[in-house]
């Protein structure tokens, strides 16, 4: 990929921490929700034009190819691909010490870009260079693969590696580490060695962590103990340096004679939040010496809806994508037009179910979809709770067709047992319900699955499920619910308007859910779908009405901006690592003069972030949320980058209408707002759109 260009526009001031980031279908480096939840915030914030840099590991080998033989027994596979067609190779390096041996680190990057062109970036760390020792070379091969010394070692790379990259990219204007999941909170001691400027951690003080935790947030992500690293205090002592180490043993950051990456997160963290309501309410019991938010997760809205919807929004709603809050008005929409937008996509799908296993699906019946990583308590088997149960639902209600996906991790022989279950649950079905399960479960299929079946399937053992997001991508689509009240579902449930609920909001009980599953499909799900059509397209419609206008990623990051990150960019200098990693540059196709001083490149790299920082001060800082200009056609505008963006994408009546209808908006916030009276006047005297997007673009270049 073409390299010749490295700056970016804009100071960052968002570092995002995710071990997995699911930013394009072609890169295997996201395993499943969490990942997937990542790349839809990264998206999300270059919507809005947060200054934000995501930070990942490369997974030169992916997380795996999934194979399902005919009994349902999965195998596993590297994935191949080549990150040197998509992402591009930055020019700083940087080491980490690990086991008493430097590991070299590059990073790669990928640029998002908004719906309003604002791109941000997102790195790719890499270890795969070839000073680095084999095993060491690998350390950035396989998502969450190996055992816990390659993991841990992994989250070395993540915290302490991207924090080093960052600071070797010249990124000093970071106010906020947002760590998504524990995965990466060795970042923290990354920081608290840059607080006494790459000192012994030994002279730390309680101001120094306090300064810290003033800038790094922690999303916890899942109540599961699988979910939260934990690691022997020997094998961290044999792989951390001993300064850090020699930390962690007297401060509190350690619980019960482990290294538990979650605690060490919330030790360390101002602002900590679950995923959803409830998990909040549950995240508050598991950590009561800790304070606990909520922000419901959401997802990208115009990533996860099928161009079938897209076109039905755009005709009856031109202003979805850029707030998601229109989506609210689907509520008006004809339900004929819904059933021809779904109709097409659900033909889509079973031609890909044609394709993929040889099975013919019925256009007509009702098809219902479950969909998401094979583990224990997602009990993917209860809708076989009793078999001769749900052959007598369809015999009463009508027919039924059922599609299954989802991968399990390799060590996971719990999720293998699930999977194997649906394939002995299919062939007792066989002459009365189609069931068919595909294989190798990605992006990809997941968006036309969710949008191509007729109900979503959601059965975790409560209170387990934190958030879960595809039933938000589902009801972007207009497939309802039928789910366990858990997650999101306890904010997103109406009862025979958004969707179904299975059982009640007490403990799991399998055979009491098992009932009301049965139930509802036979005494409502299934009669509406057959004898009411124009009803069921009804509720597919409040499904998007109400959900998805809601429960979507532009919310969520306007939650983070509002709570968390606009907060900390009034109140918090920068904290950035300029003195803990010496980094290089190493000879490269593109960089044939050869290896720069570590001083050298530092230099080159801060110069260049400092030569920006006052254009990015005019142009990036956000005004007060009471100034927050809107236009007629609910684009938002917190700065002057926003007004750039703005005047560029916005059709030229919406400008007429602000400047000739409004007497000049555009430049009565420029001066009023802004403090800027020379642009203003150069608004005021633009003879129309295009002259005037030109004006503001060249000021926000003006310090370049």
């Amino acid at each position: 990929m073409d390299d010749s260009n490295y700056e970016l526009s804009f100071a960052p001031q968002v570092a995002y921490f995710s071990m997995e980031v699911g930013i394009d279908p072609r890169m295997p480096t996201y395993s499943g929700g969490l990942g997937v939840l990542a790349g839809d915030t990264l998206r999300a914030a270059a919507d809005s034009s947060i200054p934000m840099a995501g930070m990942t590991l490369l997974h030169r080998k992916g997380y795996f190819r999934q194979r399902l033989d005919a009994k349902g027994n999965q195998r596993e596979a590297p994935v191949d691909w080549n990150p040197e067609s998509i992402l591009q190779l930055m020019p700083p390096r940087v080491s980490v010490l690990i086991e008493g041996r430097q590991v070299q680190i590059q990073a790669w990057r990928y640029l998002v870009k908004g719906i309003s062109g604002f791109t941000l970036p997102v790195y790719f760390l890499d270890t795969g260079l070839p000073e680095n020792n084999p095993g060491d070379q690998a350390l950035t091969d396989y998502l969450y693969g190996g055992d816990e010394r390659y993991r841990l070692c992994q989250e070395m790379v993540l915290g302490i590696g991207g924090a080093a990259i960052l600071g070797a990219l010249g990124c000093t204007e970071l106010r906020t580490y947002h760590m998504n999941e524990g995965h990466s909170a060795l970042l923290s001691l990354a920081l608290l060695k840059e607080q006494v400027r790459g000192g012994n951690l030994d002279a730390v003080t309680d101001e120094d962590i306090e300064i810290v935790r003033k800038h790094c947030v922690f999303t916890t992500h899942t109540p599961v103990p699988a979910g939260h690293d934990v690691f022997s205090l020997d094998l961290a002592g044999r792989i951390l340096d001993a300064n850090l180490f020699g930390f962690l043993q007297k401060s509190s950051c350690c619980f019960q004679g482990a290294l538990n990456m979650t605690y060490l997160a919330l030790y360390f963290s101002h602002y900590i939040n679950g995923v959803a309501m409830r998990h909040g309410e549950i995240s508050r019991d598991m950590y009561p010496n800790y304070p606990v938010n909520s922000i419901t997760n959401g997802v990208h809205a115009p990533t996860w809806t099928v161009k079938p919807f897209q076109d039905l929004y755009d005709r009856y709603l031109p202003e979805w994508r850029h707030d998601n809050r229109y989506l609210r008005y689907a509520i008006s929409i004809p339900t004929d037009e819904f059933r021809k937008a779904h109709a097409e996509v659900k033909r889509q799908l079973i031609q890909a179910v044609k394709l993929r296993k040889g099975v013919d699906l019925d256009v007509d019946t009702l098809t219902l979809g479950f969909a998401r990583r094979s583990t224990a308590y997602k009990r993917a088997d209860l809708l076989f709770f009793d078999i001769e149960r749900l052959k007598r639902v369809v015999q009463q209600a009508g027919s039924l067709q059922i599609i299954y996906s989802g991968k399990a991790h390799p060590r996971d022989e719990g999720g293998k047992a699930l999977i194997r279950r649906v394939f002995e649950a299919a062939a007792r079905l066989a002459g009365s319900i189609t069931v068919v399960y595909l294989e190798d479960y990605d992006m990809d299929l997941a968006k036309l699955l969710i949008a191509g079946v007729d109900l979503w399937l959601n059965t975790p053992q409560k209170p387990l499920e934190a958030s879960g997001t595809s039933g938000m991508k589902a009801a972007l689509n207009g497939v309802p619910s039928l789910s366990v009240l858990d997650g999101w579902w306890v904010e997103g449930h109406w009862e025979n308007v958004s969707g179904w609920a299975i059982g009640h909001e007490s403990d799991s009980d399998s055979l009491a859910e098992s009932i009301s599953l049965y139930n509802k499909l036979e005494s409502i799900i299934l009669p509406l779908f057959y004898k009411k059509p124009d009803d069921y397209a009804a509720v597919m419609r409040s499904a998007i009405a109400i959900n998805g206008s809601f429960f979507n990623a532009q919310r969520m990051i306007d939650q983070y901006l509002r709570n968390v990150y606009l907060p900390a960019q009034k109140r918090e200098k920068p904290l950035a690592l300029i003195w803990g990693n010496k980094p290089d540059i190493s000879p490269s196709e593109n960089n044939q003069s050869g290896r720069l001083s570590n001083a050298n490149q530092r230099g080159q790299f801060a110069k260049s972030a400092k030569s920006k920082q006052s254009a990015a001060e005019k142009t990036m800082i956000n005004v007060p949320e009471d100034k927050v200009f809107w236009n007629r056609d609910g684009q938002v505008f917190r700065n002057l980058q926003d007004l750039a963006q703005g005047l560029k994408t916005m059709s030229d009546e919406t400008y007429s209408h602000h400047v000739i209808d409004s007497r000049n908006d555009f430049a009565r916030w420029t001066g009023e707002v802004i403090g800027d009276d020379e642009l203003s006047k150069d608004l005021e005297q633009s003879a129309n759109r295009s002259e005037a997007a030109e004006k503001v673009a060249v000021y926000t270049r003006s310090d370049y």
